[in-house]
């Protein structure tokens, strides 16, 4: 058994039982493609890889034989390697992904240009029909090339998807590795959100003292971003508003900032509010201090804060909302019965779709231990946070 097959489906079955041509061209960035071809591995992928001649300068075929488990194409033969991949017949591949693609190769392909087996298999993939994702990667001044320009939008325009470079030093360099992989699982996963409108808020309010103080909650805010991250993958429109948290969200994911609760409320009011899913992990203050202006002195012997009961979201939310909205309660309760009966009380009250309820002390960094609630119906979960996340929104799809 080659070492690639020990780390199938390692992290999930996301691209179980696809098929993945990646194909890289000469650019530098090609030595990243050993790491991606893994990580695509890791989500279930069965990756083939296939090479122009450029490429075999920078990275010798032996390291993607040793990543994938298949020896790289690097010159088509009468086993017409193309047409068994990308043609026209049983079992060919589910997408064709072009990461590294110089500016040589984007132009190639918006031409019919076949001159190395990478240009062929994309010729070969326009014609099936079979998905194309090209990830440039090349200096900004040649990307910018208004001949490349033109030659992107004319690929476009046939259907092939793009992953945008990351401007930085002059160069237009080639998109992590985490990005490309998530946009190949968004293209061609199970997709059951496509076509939805998905927003998530999570992180923490911060409620003003005064010009320098706040109270809190705790947060890292990972939940709802594994959340974001899970519905941009299975192919949601996702929006993610975000509050004070130690984790960082990706850069795809559109994402705007709340700050205190009053925020969170203006951002309802000012949204047409036009989802179809709605989830809030966020830890959001039940109460509110009187905002002091300036600074208070420190040193006092003793400060005393008012605290009034802030306004609640989910209310807010469902006055305005009448998709699937899913909430979620925290208690710091030893009983599993009581914190279910807590958390359907939430739920009859807001009237939610879903709650996901747990106990605080059975909430990690990267594991969780929660009980997703529907109706009735209580499902006990233990696993990541990402998985969590999995789960939630198939409950959500369950009619």
């Amino acid at each position: 058994m080659h070492p690639s097959h020990e780390i199938r489906a390692t992290k999930d079955r996301a691209l179980q039982g696809k098929k993945i041509v990646l194909g890289v061209t000469g650019s530098i960035a090609a030595v990243e493609t050993v790491k991606l071809a893994r990580e695509l591995i890791r989500r279930g992928a069965d990756v083939y890889p296939v090479m122009t001649p450029s490429a075999t300068k920078i990275i010798h075929p032996d390291s993607l034989y040793f990543a994938t488990g298949h020896k790289p194409v690097l010159e088509l033969t009468g086993d017409v390697e193309h047409v068994q991949l990308c043609g026209d017949v049983e079992g060919h591949a589910d997408l064709l992904l072009i990461a590294p693609s110089t500016a040589n190769t984007i132009s190639k392909i918006a031409m019919g240009i076949d001159d190395t087996p990478v240009t062929t298999f994309a010729t070969t993939a326009l014609g099936t029909g079979i998905p194309i994702m090209i990830v440039p990667a090349m200096h900004n001044t040649m990307y910018r090339n208004p001949a490349v320009m033109r030659n992107v939008e004319i690929l476009k325009r046939y259907g092939v998807e793009f992953v945008e470079p990351k401007f930085e030093e002059k160069k237009a360099k080639m998109a992590d590795n985490y990005e490309i992989v998530s946009r190949v699982v968004r293209s061609i996963g199970k997709g059951d959100l496509r076509g939805k409108r998905v927003l998530i808020v999570a992180g923490a309010t911060e409620e003003e003292i005064d010009e320098m103080r706040v109270i809190t909650n705790k947060s890292s805010g990972k939940t709802g971003i594994e959340m974001a991250i899970a519905a941009f993958e299975r192919g949601a429109d996702v929006e993610l508003w975000l509050g004070k948290r130690s984790e960082s969200p990706p850069s795809w994911i559109k994402t705007e900032r709340f700050s205190d609760t009053a925020s969170i409320i203006r951002m309802i009011e000012e949204s047409m509010m036009d989802y179809h899913i709605i989830a809030v992990p966020a830890a959001i203050s039940d109460y509110t201090p009187e905002k002091q202006g300036g600074k208070i002195p420190s040193g006092m012997p003793e400060l005393i804060l008012r605290l009034k009961p802030a306004e609640k979201v989910l209310k807010r939310i469902r006055e305005r909302f009448d998709g699937i909205l899913i909430g979620f309660k925290a208690e710091a309760v030893d009983d599993v019965e009581a914190l279910i009966d807590r958390a359907m009380k939430r739920a009859e009250e807001y009237n939610l779709d879903i709650i996901v309820a747990n106990r605080i002390s059975d909430v990690g960094i990267e594991k969780t231990k929660a009980y997703i609630i529907k109706g009735n119906e209580v499902k006990g979960f233990e696993g990541s946070k990402r998985e969590l996340a999995e789960r939630i929104f198939d409950a959500a799809l369950i009619e």
